[in-house]
């Protein structure tokens, strides 16, 4: 049977469909109904449906959200889509569309691509992370997604920047009501306000990287603090997990330097004296984490 996947973001919604031997049949791009819960769930049907006709025939359902299923109450949390928060998504879902549907993380879904045939195919243990509006990350482990206990195996970026100087405290405040997490330093919000605070220009992250490449000293001092405080942030998950790859995605993947700078930068804070830790790009781009909620039904661990 074809499989459907989803992946919910914060600003676009996109379903691609992929037959068993992962080749595309059918995609699409729309933009997410922000803070609206009815119309994101009626969206998200609209588009199984409309798939579902593209390709003649029914299909398997996973989905990749911006947070977490809770064991407790099998309600959304920690979705920074805070719209989703509360609701009762996987169930309204099943119950609209009359089948189950697998539901992950988004980081999850991420990693689970990359580890199945992407930049990670046939590594034991992958670290999948996503640097974008947010900063997330994944964890594969033998071909299957380990959520955890409480379903937030991977949520490195609402850790605290690790080894941080006099400087970085106590850190800029996080929509999770924490302050110095690693998201407020390696998202692209982050990364701008950084800027801001140590220059006083507003710009966005891409609008750094551009300014760096045309020269511009603060600019390219703003990258290099990122790339350092990735590297701590990844030696630290090194000396937890110690994955044979780690696998960037989101916005922020694009920039290239830091696939050759930050293993140098990360080796003073891993606990071993060789790293052989691969940093790499991912192999399907900003579609990956849609494919792999497609995947979530080749993972026995999701049922």
């Amino acid at each position: 049977m074809n499989r459907i996947g989803l992946d919910l973001g914060g600003t676009k919604t996109e379903i691609m469909v992929l037959d068993g031997l992962g080749h595309t049949l059918w995609r699409k791009r729309v933009p997410t109904p922000r803070g609206d819960y009815p119309a994101t769930l009626d969206t998200l049907v609209g588009l199984v449906l409309e798939a579902e006709a593209a390709v003649a025939g029914p299909c398997t359902v996973g989905m990749g959200t911006p947070g977490a299923v809770s064991a407790l109450t099998g309600q959304m949390k920690n979705c920074n889509s805070t719209w989703l928060n509360g609701q009762s998504l996987r169930q309204d879902l099943e119950a609209r569309l009359e089948r189950p549907v697998r539901i992950s993380n988004d980081a999850n879904c991420f990693a689970l691509s990359e580890a199945t045939d992407g930049a990670g195919a046939g590594a034991e243990v992958v670290f999948g992370v996503i640097l974008g509006t947010g900063c997330g990350a994944g964890l594969v482990v033998h071909g299957r997604v380990l959520s955890g206990a409480n379903g937030i195996a991977g949520e490195w970026g609402h850790n605290p920047l690790p080894w941080p100087s006099a400087g970085e405290l106590p850190g800029m405040a996080c929509y999770c009501g924490r302050t110095g997490c690693l998201e407020t330093w390696l998202s692209g919000p982050g990364m701008a306000q950084d800027f801001q605070a140590g220059d006083g220009r507003r710009l966005d992250a891409r609008g750094i990287v551009e300014m760096a490449a045309a020269g511009d000293p603060a600019c390219q001092a703003a990258l290099d603090r990122y790339a350092h405080r990735l590297a701590r942030g990844l030696a630290q998950v090194i000396n937890l997990l110690d994955p044979d790859v780690i696998v960037l995605g989101g916005g922020l993947s694009n920039l290239t330097q830091l696939y050759e700078r930050v293993p140098r930068l990360w080796l003073p804070y891993v606990f071993s004296d060789v790293v052989t830790t691969r940093l790499l790009p991912p192999r399907h781009g900003d579609s990956s984490g849609v494919r792999g909620a497609a995947w979530l039904w080749n993972d026995p661990a999701q049922a």
